[in-house]
């Protein structure tokens, strides 16, 4: 009788089961809200400026837009649609242009001397003085004044008889100036009580860009062998390109659109006789609120908004190759920028790749070892 012998099984390979599924997670309520609140807190939280602005700023100007185009009639609180008539009448008028040469003389002859005097001013209380407070907060008290209450008194100093600066020019033995007559003679007079009001508003804009800058900057001038200027020039101006635009627009801004000094200059608030000192916004007034012919002060009123945004476009365009840091400065050109920057984009993506192949690799050659 014969046995017969099985022969042993040979190890059978461990079978490859895959992984069990993983369960679904829910994502509870209060995690939504947790993402909900994350992703739209930000727009809840500076909503408030923005209703409020399309409420009593962008309804306005928009209404503005419509009366302009209309011969208004105040009494019905409705008009008559005429087109680009009243636009045509304003440009058609001279005092127009006398308005806009006076707006632009005031402009300059107070943004210009006004920006130079608070570099200056902020560089002298950026140096270790006593008392800093007390002189950072003088040179703010002219900005809490009241603009009526500063054109009044500016403008019996400038008085044509009986004024304090003619007496002092007298007594020196100088003639006396025609202040309210002479319209250059107006025009730096109103620029006077400008430059008083808000050149310290500007002075503290500057300081505060000042007080940024590294000391370090200083130290090393110093051990140099630079020179105060030397030091105000290379490192203080340069430093403050940035601030100088954003001064710049708001006072090119401001500028346009000056109207209490010219308004209180005098006792009729009319520009002069012979439109003097009458600005684009003092014209407005007088169209407005003289005559009572709104359709004709909207149209002057988007007149003026063009013109300061064209003045502001160009001020953004000439400033804006004046403001370089360090290491933003580069001889590439944009195309070759766009290329680098695909490449970067390449390289990131092909090694992303690299490593999500990496767990993929490992756990095979791990098979392979338990086999």
């Amino acid at each position: 009788m014969t046995a017969t012998t099985t022969p042993p099984k040979a190890p059978s390979r461990r079978s490859e089961s895959p992984e069990p599924p993983r369960s679904v997670k829910r994502i509870a309520f209060g995690h939504r809200m947790s993402r909900w609140d994350l992703k739209l807190s930000p727009y809840l939280y500076i909503s408030p400026f923005f209703i409020l602005f399309a409420i009593v700023g962008l309804f306005p100007i928009a209404y503005t837009a419509v009366i302009s185009f209309m011969d208004w009639d105040l009494v019905r609180n409705s008009g008559e649609f005429i087109g680009f008539e009243q636009y045509g009448w304003i440009l058609g008028n001279p005092k127009f242009w006398i308005a806009l040469r006076n707006t632009f003389s005031i402009f300059l002859l107070s943004s210009i001397p006004q920006l130079i005097a608070a570099i200056f001013i902020a560089a002298m209380l950026d140096q270790n003085i006593r008392a800093k407070t007390f002189w950072r907060m003088g040179v703010l008290v002219p900005y809490v004044m009241a603009p009526v209450a500063v054109a009044l008194i500016f403008s019996n100093l400038f008085g044509d008889q009986y004024g304090l600066v003619n007496s002092i020019l007298q007594d020196l033995g100088l003639p006396a100036v025609q202040w309210h007559s002479d319209a250059f003679a107006s025009h730096i007079a109103i620029a006077t009580m400008v430059n008083f009001r808000w050149t310290g508003y500007n002075t503290l804009i500057l300081l505060a860009a000042m007080q940024a800058i590294p000391r370090d900057y200083y130290e090393a001038a110093t051990v140099d062998g630079a020179s105060k200027p030397r030091q105000f020039f290379s490192i203080t101006v340069p430093s403050l390109r940035p601030t100088l635009i954003f001064v710049i627009i708001t006072s090119t801004i401001g500028g346009l659109q000056i109207f209490d000094e010219p308004r209180m200059y005098d006792q009729y608030g009319t520009g002069g006789p012979n439109s003097q000192w009458l600005t684009i916004t003092l014209w407005l007034y007088n169209i407005g609120w003289g005559e009572w012919n709104f359709g004709r002060a909207a149209a002057l009123a988007w007149i003026l908004f063009i013109i300061i945004l064209l003045i502001g476009v160009i001020n953004l365009v000439v400033t804006q190759g004046l403001v370089r840091t360090e290491g933003t400065r580069t001889t590439q050109t944009r195309a070759e920028r766009r290329a680098a920057a695909r490449a970067a984009k390449l390289a990131v993506q092909s090694e992303a790749r690299v490593h999500a192949a990496a767990p993929a690799t490992t756990t095979g050659s791990t098979r392979e070892d338990e086999r």
